[in-house]
C-alpha cells in the first residue's frame, strides 16, 4: 500500500511538473492531486525534493537492467535520451528549478551505472583494479552526463539518435584503449 502512495505521490509530481517549475509546486498541491492528506506525504518523503528524487531513482530502475547484454550500452543511453525527450517539460522544469542537483544526481547515478556495466562485460576487465574501473566511469560519466545537461539545457533540440550514434563512435574505441593502457601497468 506505500508503494502504491508514492507512486501516486510521484505521478501527481510529474503531472504538476509538466505544467509548471518545481519551485512553484507545494506539498499541498500534490497531496490533493492524489487524494491524500499532507500528513500522508511528509510520513513518506521528507519534502517535494525527496519525492523528485526518488522518481527518477524509481523511474531510472528501467534503464539498468543487470541482465542486459553489456555492450549494447548506447542503446540504454539513447533510451535514456528518448525517455527524457518523452518527458520534456517535466524534466525542463526540474532542470530550471532549485532541484536541478537531483536530476543531476539521477542521471549520473544511471550514466555510471551503465558505464560499470559496459565495463564489466568487456574482455579483460577482470585484470583491472576496482579503482582504476572506478576512476574510468567516473570520467565517462562526468562527460555523458555534461553532454546531456547540455542537450537539456538547449531544449533539446538535437535528435537523440545522432547523439547516441556520435557517443557510440566515439566511445567504444576509446574506453577499449583505456582498458588496455591499465592492462599494460
Amino acid at each position: 500500500m506505500a508503494r502504491l502512495t508514492q507512486q501516486a505521490m510521484a505521478a501527481s509530481l510529474k503531472k504538476l511538473l509538466a505544467q509548471k517549475s518545481l519551485d512553484k509546486i507545494t506539498v499541498k498541491e500534490i497531496a490533493d492531486d492524489c487524494g491524500v492528506k499532507r500528513q500522508t506525504f511528509y510520513y513518506h518523503f521528507q519534502d517535494i525534493y525527496d519525492l523528485l528524487e526518488w522518481t527518477f531513482i524509481q523511474e531510472g530502475e528501467q534503464f539498468i537492467d543487470r541482465e542486459r547484454i553489456c555492450d549494447t550500452w548506447q542503446d540504454v543511453y539513447l533510451e535514456v535520451l528518448l525517455y527524457i525527450e518523452k518527458n520534456k517539460d517535466f524534466t525542463l522544469n526540474a532542470y530550471n528549478s532549485e532541484g536541478r542537483q537531483h536530476l543531476e544526481h539521477y542521471l549520473q547515478q544511471i550514466v555510471r551505472d551503465l558505464i560499470a556495466q559496459f565495463l564489466e562485460g568487456m574482455e579483460g576487465s577482470e585484470k583491472i583494479l576496482l579503482e582504476d574501473k572506478s576512476f574510468i566511469c567516473d570520467f565517462y560519466k562526468f562527460g555523458l552526463v555534461g553532454i546531456l545537461l547540455e542537450w537539456i539545457g538547449r531544449g533539446m533540440k538535437e535528435d537523440p539518435e545522432v547523439i547516441a550514434g556520435r557517443l557510440n563512435k566515439l566511445l567504444k574505441r576509446h574506453i577499449e584503449k583505456d582498458f588496455q593502457i591499465l592492462e599494460s601497468h
